[in-house]
C-alpha cells in the first residue's frame, strides 16, 4: 500500500475494526493464505474457538497457554493471530520487533472488558499485602498490574507456586478463581468479572440433556459457574477437554464450552458424538460473538495488506511482559 492508501485503510479499520474490502470471488482463499504465509514468512496462530475454516488453515491451533508458548518461540517475521484482541496483544508483548496482525481489531472479550485497568488499580491499591494472579484473558493494562499471569491450563500450578499464607488477588474471572480456590484450598480475593459465553449455560437444560443421553460424559471449562461444574464428569482447559475426549472410553460427550472446540474433537474422534451444551437463551448452541468476528475473508485481507496490526507503548509492553514470562517459566518447570 502507498501512504495515502494506508492512511485510508487505517481510518476504515478504526471505524469497522477490519479492512472492508471484498476479495476477488474467484480466489481460492485457502491457497492464497498458504501463499502469503510463505511469501511473508508468516505464522498463523488460531484459537480453538475460531470457525472451522480458519482452524483448518492454521499452523497452530491451541488454547491461551499453547498460543502464548508458540508466540514466544516463533521465528516468523509476521504473526497472524486468529483469536481475540488480548491474545494478539500477548503475542506483541513477547515479540516487539515482529509485526502482529489480527483479522478484526474489534474482536474483543467480555471477560477482559469486565476488568478496566483504572478500576482494578484502585482495587489492588486497597490490598497492598496481596500479590496479583491474573488470568491471561485480560488487557495489557491488567497484565502490567499483575505479578504473574495464568491460563486455565496452569492456574492451579501458578497459584500453588506461592506459599499457602500468601494473600492473593485473582482477576478477572470470578468463576475460574472460585474453582481454583476449591481445588487448592486457598481463599483468594476474587475480582467480579466473568465470560459471557461460559456464564450463560443452563443447568436445567444440561440436566435434561443428560437424561436424554444417560451415557454421555459432561465436560466443562472452569470459567463456567459452580452449579454447572458440580455436575461435570471432567473439568479442564480447552486443551484439557480435547485430550479427555481422546483418552476416555465414552462415546458421547456434552461439551460445556464455546462450540468451536467441537471441530477438533470430531476430527480427533470421528466415531464419537459431541453435543453442545445449551445456553439459557433460545439459541441451539453457545458461540462467542467476538471470536466469530474473524472470518476467512478477513484473515486473507489482513495477511495481504498487513493490517490491522497491534501496536503498544514500550513502557506498557515491558510491564506486561514480566508476569507473562514468569508464567511461562513456572509452566516450563511444571512440564506444562
Amino acid at each position: 500500500m502507498n501512504s495515502e492508501t494506508l492512511t485510508a485503510a487505517k481510518n476504515e479499520i478504526e471505524r469497522n475494526g477490519f479492512l472492508d474490502i471484498e476479495p476477488d470471488p474467484t480466489l481460492d482463499l485457502f491457497a492464497e493464505i498458504e501463499r502469503l504465509k510463505k511469501e511473508k514468512n508468516a505464522i498463523l496462530l488460531a484459537h480453538y474457538y475460531q470457525e472451522p475454516d480458519i482452524q483448518d488453515v492454521a499452523d497452530y491451533i491451541g488454547d491461551s497457554l499453547g498460543l502464548a508458548q508458540q508466540a514466544e518461540k516463533t521465528n516468523a517475521d509476521m504473526i497472524v493471530f486468529a483469536g481475540v484482541h488480548f491474545m494478539a496483544e500477548t503475542a506483541k508483548i513477547l515479540n516487539p520487533t515482529k509485526k502482529v496482525v489480527i483479522p478484526d481489531l474489534k474482536a474483543g472479550c467480555s471477560l477482559s472488558d469486565s476488568c478496566p485497568p483504572p478500576l482494578f488499580k484502585k482495587f489492588k491499591d486497597q490490598h497492598p499485602d496481596h500479590v496479583v494472579v491474573s488470568y491471561i484473558n485480560c488487557s495489557a493494562g491488567i497484565k502490567a498490574l499483575s505479578d504473574v499471569i495464568c491460563t486455565s491450563s496452569n492456574a492451579k500450578v501458578i497459584v500453588e507456586s506461592f506459599p499457602k499464607d500468601q494473600k492473593i488477588i485473582f482477576a478477572p474471572d470470578k468463576n475460574l478463581g472460585a474453582y481454583i480456590n476449591k481445588v487448592t484450598g486457598r481463599n483468594m480475593l476474587l475480582w467480579n468479572g466473568a465470560c459471557m459465553v461460559h456464564e450463560i449455560f443452563s443447568l436445567e437444560k444440561i440436566t435434561k440433556l443428560k437424561v436424554r443421553h444417560p451415557n454421555a460424559k459432561v465436560i466443562a471449562h472452569p470459567e463456567c459457574e459452580d452449579p454447572v461444574l458440580r455436575i461435570a464428569d471432567f473439568i479442564g482447559s480447552t486443551t484439557g477437554l480435547l485430550k479427555y475426549t481422546q483418552k476416555d472410553d465414552a462415546k458421547e460427550f456434552i461439551v460445556v464450552t464455546e462450540t468451536g472446540i467441537i471441530h477438533q474433537m470430531q476430527k480427533a474422534n470421528p466415531t464419537k458424538t459431541f453435543i453442545p451444551a445449551p445456553p439459557e437463551n433460545n439459541c441451539a448452541c453457545n458461540d462467542c460473538p467476538h471470536m466469530k468476528r474473524n472470518t476467512l475473508e478477513k484473515l486473507y485481507l489482513c495477511m495481504e495488506y498487513e493490517v490491522p496490526d497491534i501496536t503498544m507503548e514500550e513502557e506498557l509492553r515491558l510491564a506486561a511482559k514480566k508476569p507473562i514470562e514468569r508464567m511461562l517459566e513456572i509452566s516450563k518447570k511444571a512440564g506444562l
